[in-house]
C-alpha cells in the first residue's frame, strides 16, 4: 500500500507533467484538492509523531506587530536588523550566519514593532531543506513578510514559491466562499455573481475531492481552482509583503530602472551599510501594516490627545483592553466609543466591537474586590 509520501510524489509528479492551459485548469485544480488533503494528513503525523512539533522555532510574539525578515542567506537581513532595532545579530560575509530566529523591536510613532531576522531561505526549504520549515512556521506567525534580496540576487521566484508552498499566500485576501456541510442533498452551488472561470459541476467536483459530499456552497468572486482548493485545505494564511534590495550602492554602471525591469515589481531601495532608504523603510512598514491610533479616555475625563495607543487595523476593544493589562478583558463591563467606529458619540460597547483610526475609547472595568 502507498504510503502518504508516495501518493504526494504521484500526484506532484502528474501536476508537473501535466501540460498547463485552460482545458487542464479544471483536472490540475482537482489534483491539488487531493494534494492540499494528503499534505494536512502528512503534517499531522509528523506533530504526533515528534510528540508535538520539538525542534522548531518558538519566539515568543511581542510588541504590537510582527515582521518576518525573509530572503537567501547572505543578502543583508542581519544588518537591517542591526540598522532598524539595534538588535545584536551577527553579521558576517559567509552563508547561513544566523542559525536561530533573532528578533528585535523597531520603535516607530509609538508603535512597538517586532523584527524577526531569520535564516535565510532555499530551494526547497517548504520541504524541510536547509531548516526551512521551523524558519517557514516563524513567518506564517508574522503580521507583514519583508522578502530580501540584493542587486546580485534579485530573482526571487525560488522565496516566493517556497512561501507559497508553504501555504503563505502574500498580499491577498481569504477566498470570499462558505462552504456548509449538511446531512443529505449533493452539493448545492449558490452564486452572487456569473462564474466565468468555472462551472458549478467544477466546483462541486473539487469539493468532492476533498471528501465533502453535501454541501452548500455559496461563491462570491469570480473562483479558479486555485481559490478554491486553498479555501478547502484550511491552512492558509494571508500575510502583506514588502519586497527590498539591498547593497544599492553597489549598483555602479547598470541604471536601477533596468534594475526595476530585471526584478519586474515594486521594490525598496536599500544600501545598509551607507543609511540609504533605511527611514523611509521604517515609515513603509508602518504604513503597510495598517496601523489605527486611539485616544484613551478616562471615565469621568478628558482624553489623551497627545499620546494614542497605537495598534493594528481591524482590532477590537478587546484588544486595546489585551495591551492595558492583562486582567482587563476578565474584568472587563462594558465601553463608551467616539468616532468613525460609533453609531453616535459615546455608544455603549462590547469587547468585540471594532474600532477605527482616531476613535476615543472608554473602558469600564470591575473592581477586583467586585
Amino acid at each position: 500500500m502507498a504510503t502518504i509520501e508516495d501518493q504526494i510524489k504521484e500526484i506532484e509528479e502528474e501536476i508537473f507533467n501535466t501540460q498547463k492551459n485552460k482545458a487542464t485548469e479544471h483536472h490540475i485544480g482537482k489534483l491539488k484538492a487531493k494534494l492540499a488533503k494528503l499534505k494536512a494528513q502528512l503534517e499531522l503525523h509528523r506533530i504526533k509523531s515528534s510528540g508535538g512539533g520539538k525542534g522548531g522555532y518558538y519566539v515568543k510574539k511581542s510588541g504590537d506587530a510582527t515582521v518576518a525578515l525573509v530572503g537567501f542567506p547572505s543578502v543583508g537581513k542581519s544588518s537591517l536588523l542591526n540598522a532598524i532595532t539595534g538588535a545584536s545579530s551577527e553579521v558576517a560575509s559567509y552563508q547561513f550566519t544566523t542559525l536561530e530566529v533573532i528578533p528585535g523591536v523597531m520603535e516607530y510613532k509609538g508603535a512597538k514593532i517586532q523584527i524577526l531576522d531569520m535564516p535565510g531561505l532555499i530551494k526547497g526549504a517548504s520541504k524541510g531543506k536547509g531548516r526551512g520549515r521551523e524558519v517557514i512556521t516563524a513567518a506564517r506567525a508574522a503580521d507583514l513578510i519583508l522578502i530580501i534580496g540584493d542587486i546580485f540576487n534579485f530573482n526571487l521566484e525560488v522565496i516566493e514559491r517556497e512561501l507559497n508552498n508553504a501555504a503563505i499566500r502574500m498580499d491577498s485576501r481569504p477566498p470570499n466562499i462558505t462552504v456548509s456541510i449538511q446531512d443529505r442533498g449533493g452539493i448545492l452551488v449558490r452564486k452572487t455573481l456569473t462564474l466565468t472561470k468555472m462551472t458549478d459541476d467544477e466546483v462541486s467536483e473539487i469539493i468532492r475531492a476533498y471528501g465533502i459530499v453535501n454541501a452548500v456552497v455559496v461563491v462570491r468572486e469570480d473562483i479558479v481552482p486555485d481559490r478554491l482548493v486553498d479555501y478547502l485545505a484550511d491552512n492558509r494564511v494571508y500575510i502583506p509583503s514588502i519586497l527590498v534590495i539591498n547593497k544599492i550602492d553597489l549598483l555602479y554602471d547598470v541604471p536601477e530602472e533596468r534594475l526595476r525591469d530585471q526584478v519586474g515589481r515594486d521594490y525598496h531601495s536599500l544600501s545598509v551599510v551607507k543609511n540609504r532608504g533605511v527611514d523611509e523603510l521604517k515609515e513603509l512598514i508602518y504604513q503597510k501594516l495598517g496601523f489605527i491610533r486611539i485616544f484613551m479616555r478616562p471615565q469621568g475625563g478628558k482624553a489623551d490627545m497627545e499620546e494614542p495607543l497605537v495598534i493594528l487595523e481591524d482590532s477590537t476593544v478587546e484588544t486595546v483592553c489585551e495591551h492595558l493589562h492583562r486582567d482587563f478583558v476578565d474584568r472587563f463591563r462594558f465601553a463608551y466609543v467616539w468616532g468613525k467606529s460609533a453609531k453616535y458619540p459615546g455608544q455603549s460597547v462590547g469587547l468585540k466591537h471594532q474600532l477605527q483610526d482616531e476613535d476615543i475609547l472608554t473602558i469600564i472595568i470591575r473592581k477586583k474586590s467586585e
